[in-house]
């Protein structure tokens, strides 16, 4: 670099330390310390490497900036003062303030940030997703960057995204570790021993990149490097916390401290005042994904299914899945279960947008994220209880709103023999606690099949519960599922009870129904196949019309799953009720699927006894 580049990179590396300074003083809270660690890093990057249209961030060829280092807030608020789009009255009053959109830890509340971080680990791992679509599905030559810390480095969702990174060939993809030794409570594992983190990056297939995090030609010459790299490349950066100001410079104690008034106008003044330096970044290159421009589309196909016939909702869900296929915007991940979860007849016949994670749950997840940040829609699958793995990162997602699609097979005691650490009994109430998102649990092939279909379509996280065995088809071709609608499967004018089902209790529900009506008991039968949102207003009539004797079964545990659900629901309407809950209330174990219903009171004849109980009472 010339004398007068290198220059301008210091000038600008101090203002953006002063501003890091300034607003989370102002605040009183945030990490500043982490973020002077990383300006120089940042202040290298973004004037010369990043290729991005600030004016544009939806871009096709944009590059993505992803801080999975995501307490570095001030300095991400910094950079977005330099470049413009955010002006210091913004920046230094409105920092973590009710309201504002610069908070503690960057969302999508602003158009330049893509996904909402801070779960360590999660980045890294969404780049990953970002990275593929680049190279596999836009092709395009956008690079994927992010930003780690060392105490990120422990988490094992970065090991995964590197090892699936290099076995990808993901070279458009680089990480930036901000190594400055010093955690929340002290030295991280390996402190400066950049070595130590070399060979565990070379030993996942990456290329390891050590420098000085504070030379900022140090900084060129391996981003430099990295344009011609043939794999994934981790940048190691040894750098100082609290660089810029001597009194906090490589001292513990400081982590996610903001400075002290006084403090902080030793440090402004040092580092020379308040400036308005204003920068920009190097324009992309014109360019428009090669699938999602595609004209060709053909249309899109919904498998039938004949009354009676007894099929799976997995199964339903795979064939659906293949009939989706012709949007050339769906893409399918698998955590290699793909011949349980039935993605394997997506990948037949759309084998380029389907994605192994292999046995990588939190991969998977973050990785589907990195696709919907791209506008992709994409559909990630594996057993139920598996999900709960990447639980935190589905959260993110949430708080992300991105529009993620996750399946859950093998769910409940009615999985049978494989015994209870398969059986996702915890799935329903996990998922419902997602900001925004949609739980699902279709009953037979048909419900299955045009869920799907309404998933491809909808908001945020959507998670859609599917069972293992096969059962009957209840439903003909031409009936109409929605997200937030409920079906009466069974009703006479004059019913004594509400059995309210979803899944496999469904089927119990209706052979309990068909048990009572022996006994001159007339119950009415609700599929409760959306179970958020809930149909309220069908359960209700329900419920009003049966005097308010009414039994939820379910194959989930107490809490959280579709009987609070419904329960809730309907105190909150002022529906008076006399319920009943069944539910698993303990440990299960192995057997066959009607053994493990019956152990849990939930098959026909115990639900047939709580309504014949609340009729008789």
């Amino acid at each position: 670099m010339l004398p007068e580049e290198i220059n301008q990179l210091e000038e600008l590396a101090r203002q953006l330390r002063v501003d890091i300074i300034r607003s989370s003083t102002k605040a009183g809270s945030g990490h500043p310390t982490s973020s002077l660690s990383a300006t120089d890093l940042l202040a290298v990057l973004i004037t010369r490497h990043f290729r991005y249209d600030w004016a544009n961030p939806k871009a096709a060829n944009n590059d993505h900036l992803v801080f999975s280092k995501g307490h570095v807030s001030p300095l991400v608020y910094a950079i977005y003062r330099a470049v413009g789009v955010i002006d210091a009255d913004e920046l230094v009053n409105s920092y973590r303030q009710f309201g504002s959109r610069l908070q503690g830890h960057p969302t999508p509340a602003l158009p330049w940030v893509d996904m909402a971080t801070g779960s360590l680990g999660l980045g890294i791992a969404a780049a990953v997703g970002i990275a593929l679509a680049a190279k596999e599905l836009d092709r395009l030559p956008y690079r994927t960057w992010v930003i780690c810390g060392d105490s990120e480095m422990a988490e094992g969702s970065v090991w995964e995204a590197l090892g699936k990174a290099s076995n990808a060939g993901l070279s458009n993809l680089t990480a930036i570790v901000d190594v400055n030794r010093l955690g929340q409570r002290g030295a991280t594992e390996f402190e400066w021993d950049l070595d130590a983190y070399a060979r565990r990056v070379e030993a996942f297939g990456c290329q390891a990149i050590q420098i000085d995090g504070h030379d900022l030609e140090a900084i060129e010459g391996a981003l430099l490097e990295v344009s011609i790299a043939t794999r994934p490349t981790v940048i190691l950066a040894k750098t100082i916390k609290g660089r810029g100001f001597t009194e906090i410079e490589d001292r513990n104690g400081f982590h996610g401290v903001a400075l002290s008034d006084d403090m902080a106008e030793r440090a402004i003044a040092g580092l020379g005042g308040v400036t308005d330096l204003q920068v920009s970044s190097p324009s992309p290159v014109p360019g428009v994904s090669a699938i999602v421009a595609n004209p060709d589309t053909p249309d899109t196909w919904m498998p039938m299914y004949e009354i009676g016939s007894k099929v799976a909702t997995r199964k339903a869900f795979g064939e659906a899945l293949a009939g989706l296929a012709a949007r050339p915007e769906v893409v399918v991940l698998d955590a290699e279960v793909g011949n349980s979860t039935y993605t394997e007849d997506f990948q037949k016949v759309a084998p380029e947008r389907f994605f192994q994670s292999f046995i990588a749950e939190q991969l998977m997840v973050a990785t589907a994220a990195g696709f919907a940040i791209r506008g992709y829609v994409p559909f990630a699958a594996t057993f139920g209880a598996f999900l709960t793995r990447a639980y935190d990162f589905i959260r993110m997602v949430g708080i992300s709103e991105l529009p993620i699609r996750l399946i859950g097979s093998h769910a409940g005691v009615e999985i049978g023999a494989d015994g209870p650490s398969q059986m996702a009994l915890e799935d329903l109430a996990a998922m419902r606690a997602v900001n925004g998102s949609i739980v699902l649990y279709p009953s037979d092939a048909t419900s299955a099949a045009a869920l799907t279909f309404q998933m491809a379509d909808a908001p945020g996280v959507a998670y859609m519960r599917t069972t293992r065995g096969a059962y009957p088809v209840l439903y003909g071709p031409d009936e109409r599922f929605v997200i937030g609608g409920a079906k009466v499967v069974r009703a006479q004018e004059r019913d004594h009870v509400t059995l309210v089902g979803a899944g496999v209790t469904l089927h119990e529900s209706i052979a309990a129904a068909d048990l009572l009506a022996s006994e001159g008991i007339s119950a009415r039968v609700i599929d409760c196949y959306s179970i958020k949102p809930l149909d309220v207003a069908t359960i209700s009539a329900a419920v009003i019309a049966t005097g308010g004797r009414l039994v939820v079964v379910e194959d989930h545990y107490p809490a959280g799953g579709l009987g609070e659900a419904v329960i809730t629901a309907l105190a909150a309407a002022g529906v008076s009720l006399a319920p009943r809950h069944l539910c698993v209330r303990s440990l299960s174990c192995s057997g066959t699927s009607q053994e493990l219903l019956n152990h849990a009171k939930i098959s026909a004849p115990h639900i047939a006894q709580a309504a014949r109980e609340l009729v008789e009472g």
